[in-house]
């Protein structure tokens, strides 16, 4: 499995004063859409989510985004190594993704962007 890089994720209450202070620190512009209900921007290496509390109660189990070549490859790796599939592979607007909780208890988010 490769691993191509990881995002950090920020719950933040106000998305809107959050943003700018992450691109001035990114040097980049947020890249922005909505997922259950949840506002959500990409900026750097920074994943920003507001919404409401028993979404973020749930993101906030999650330690961190992980990139890698193909999540289906992710999946079959993870499996082997004795980590739960908490969900997926599913699509999402950038690609495919799964939720895995590895056997010391903590639960990352992989990511790839095939669709």
């Amino acid at each position: 499995m490769d691993i191509l890089g990881a995002t950090l994720r920020v719950c933040v209450d106000d998305l809107e004063t959050a943003v700018p202070f992450y691109e001035r620190l990114a040097g980049g512009t947020a890249l922005r859409f909505e997922r259950g209900g949840v506002q959500v921007a990409a900026v750097g290496c920074f994943l920003l989510m507001s919404g409401p509390a028993a979404e973020l109660e749930v993101l906030r189990k999650v330690a961190a985004t992980i990139a890698v070549k193909d999540v289906e490859e992710a999946r079959q790796v993870l499996s082997d190594l004795g980590a739960h599939i908490v969900a997926g592979p599913m699509a999402t607007p950038a690609g495919r993704n799964l939720i895995a909780m590895h056997p010391d208890g903590a639960i990352y988010e992989y990511v790839d962007r095939q669709a």
